[in-house]
């Protein structure tokens, strides 16, 4: 075609006039179109291709694309145009009905900035820091190219602004989990659940949704001075559901109670006639608890404290004294353990006083003790 024949066509076209045009050049820098239903030539500057910044046209298009485009600027010969511009107007319709109908979309994350993240959605997407999880991200370099689902949280066309959120998709859908889970969770109920956090008066542990918190005292069936002394975050534990608030969202849960009883086997580990060592943990006037495993008394009746007569087992024990005992009896279903350290000491050797003596033992012994002393008075 011929320069004027050109410049006659060209002349056909307005600024903002929509046309479609197949790419048949792709240069570095700038991309050049023919425009349909014409012999006209047009060219798109890479600025023009894309909402996003861009190295190469390349990265955008290919020959034999076809492209819905605006007309910039009417040259002499040829029409500047912008794909940037068309793709931004369809873009913005679509964006303003998600936006108002709160439609939740995946996109591709296409640059990692400061202070945030960049996604392409034919205008350019912002998403900042503080909305890009439910919890602090420290690096964010590995989110490039991750396709992730946003929320448009704020919207304004003239100012080109569009802020969007990933952290709201993830704590509605945690809200929706947290309703299920509150709803369907019994008292009773043994599950599984992750350590999330640790405080001075428990562990608040998470079920798939929902945060229940262990307090300290269910943490072991011993005594605990700091939950970091039996559990840690991160950890997979079993717990057992001791009460649901629905109104409040409070779940009490207890790792105790999925963990074998200090009794369990007790007849294994303190068979009848076994001699185990113990502390003195209570003093009673019918005798002494003694502790021989976390969580296990066994009394020591006080006829079996000592073969001497005592009134009270304060005259021999003390709180706190580690003693040995043996094992009578064992009732591992009533929990009950019965103990000795009598038996564990050796009898005095004396004379019973109920011991009858011989009829003539006694005579001899009488005139023995008889003559001695007629002896020493003739002396």
């Amino acid at each position: 075609m011929s320069e004027e024949m050109n410049q006659v066509e060209v002349k056909n076209f307005e600024i903002g006039d929509q046309v479609t045009g197949q790419v048949t050049k792709v240069e570095e820098k700038q991309v050049i179109v023919n425009i349909a239903d014409s012999k006209l030539d047009g060219i798109i500057p890479i600025s023009e291709l894309s909402s996003l910044h861009i190295e190469k046209a390349s990265d955008i298009v290919a020959e034999g694309d076809e492209l819905d485009l605006e007309v910039l600027k009417v040259e002499e010969d040829a029409l500047i145009l912008s794909k940037r511009k068309v793709d931004a107007q369809k873009a913005w319709d679509d964006l303003v009905q998600k936006f108002e109908n709160g439609v939740v979309f995946d996109a591709e994350v296409k640059d990692v900035v400061k202070g945030g993240l960049v996604v392409d959605l034919g205008v350019r997407g912002f998403v900042p820091a503080s909305l890009v999880e439910a919890h602090f991200v420290e690096d964010f370099s590995d989110y490039k190219g991750k396709t992730l689902a946003f929320k448009i949280v704020e919207l304004d066309k003239e100012k080109n602004r569009l802020i969007l959120s990933h952290r709201a998709v993830v704590e509605e859908q945690k809200g929706k989990q947290k309703q299920e889970i509150l709803q369907s969770i019994e008292v009773g109920q043994t599950i599984d659940g992750k350590v999330q956090r640790l405080t001075d008066f428990g562990a608040f542990v998470d079920i798939g949704g929902i945060d229940g918190l262990v307090h300290i005292s269910q943490l072991s069936h011993d005594h605990v001075e700091r939950p970091s002394d039996v559990v840690e975050e991160g950890q997979q534990v079993k717990v057992k559901v001791l009460s649901v608030d629905r109104d409040n969202e409070r779940i009490s849960l207890s790792i105790k109670d999925t963990l074998p009883g200090p009794w369990a086997n007790i007849s294994e580990k303190a068979p009848k006639g076994s001699v185990l060592e113990g502390v003195v943990k209570r003093l009673v006037s019918y005798g002494a608890f003694v502790e021989l495993f976390p969580g296990v008394e066994g009394l020591v009746h006080i006829s079996q404290i000592s073969h001497k007569h005592i009134g009270t087992p304060h005259e021999v024990l003390k709180e706190q004294q580690t003693v040995k005992v043996k094992v009578l009896e064992v009732n591992e279903q009533d929990q009950r353990l019965s103990l000795s350290i009598k038996e564990l000491e050796e009898k005095e050797s004396e004379i019973p006083a109920d011991y009858q003596m011989p009829e003539e033992s006694k005579g001899f012994q009488l005139g023995e003790m008889i003559g001695d002393q007629l002896k020493n008075l003739k002396k």
